[in-house]
């Protein structure tokens, strides 16, 4: 209470200023019809401008609840437009057997929307965290996509967590194709560029060219067939000479990567659990 006297004491002077400031202001505004308009003109501007920084604020905030609505809006215009291409296919020529049993693969897909938390590019073994763990159905060895293409698979779960070894990881090794041939190789990072990885072991006697597409083969249970990797940009010769090595141009930008998709396949356990006990088998025999 003294120190509030005594700060009193020692500024009144200040004090009864800026009172009669406060006095005169009111009275200068009130009684001058002028004066009153500015005043009222000038505020409502400020209270305008600060209505628009609040709404903007606001509508800022709600970025997050708009790009996950846009994300299953998109994820479910994929899942029909995959449907439609699927009867179109059905309805132009005579399905074959391994057709058909494709486009019944492709009908067991399911796409789990993801946020993607933490992510490297520019280290030999990058990672990746995305927002959505066992507690959302994710499992080790399930498929990572975006929109543009395949992002990498599943290596561990927490209840909310994933981690994700991307294509830019060297331990990463995708099997992958050409689209329209059944030449297959392995999908792997030379350490280099984020924009490209080298797709191995593809045999001297295929015909392929520069911009040919690059697409998943199906094999295994990770990825399903057919998802859109990237487009060919050079064609080298393997270190051993006896096949070719292909720069391959990938569809998504890693450094710009905000939202993924998981790849859940209906029977992808029961598979993987048919495979460990054919390794088990063969590992008896021998």
């Amino acid at each position: 209470m003294r120190n509030l006297l005594d700060f009193l004491a020692k500024y009144y002077h200040w004090l009864i200023f800026l009172l009669l400031e406060v006095v005169s202001f009111v009275l200068l505004f009130q009684f001058n019809h002028y004066q009153n308009s500015v005043w009222l003109t000038t505020a409502n501007t400020v209270v305008g401008h600060i209505d628009a920084w609040e709404r903007n604020l606001l509508d800022y905030m709600a970025l997050g609840d708009a790009n996950r609505q846009l994300t299953q809006r998109n994820l479910f215009l994929e899942q029909n437009n995959a449907a439609l291409m699927r009867q179109i296919q059905e309805l132009t020529h005579d399905s074959t057997r391994t057709e058909l049993l494709q486009a019944q693969r492709l009908q067991d897909v399911d796409l789990m929307p993801a946020e993607v938390v933490t992510n490297s590019v520019l280290r030999k073994n990058n990672w990746m965290t995305v927002s959505a763990g066992s507690l959302d159905g994710v499992e080790p060895e399930m498929g990572v996509v975006c929109g543009t293409g395949i992002v990498g698979i599943i290596l561990a779960v927490s209840d909310h967590f994933s981690i994700v070894t991307p294509l830019l990881n060297g331990n990463s090794s995708v099997s992958c194709r050409l689209r329209g041939s059944s030449y297959i190789g392995f999908l792997r990072w030379d350490g280099r560029s984020p924009l490209y990885c080298i797709l191995d072991d593809i045999p001297r006697h295929a015909r392929f060219k520069v911009g040919d597409i690059v697409e998943t083969s199906g094999h295994g249970s990770t990825f399903p067939a057919g998802l859109f990797v990237g487009r060919v940009s050079a064609i080298e010769n393997s270190d051993d000479g006896l096949s070719y090595r292909l720069r391959v141009h990938l569809g998504m930008d890693f450094s710009r990567m905000q939202r993924v998709c998981i790849v859940r396949q209906k029977f992808q356990q029961e598979l993987r659990n048919l495979e460990a006990k054919a390794d088990s088998l063969n590992n008896e025999e021998q």
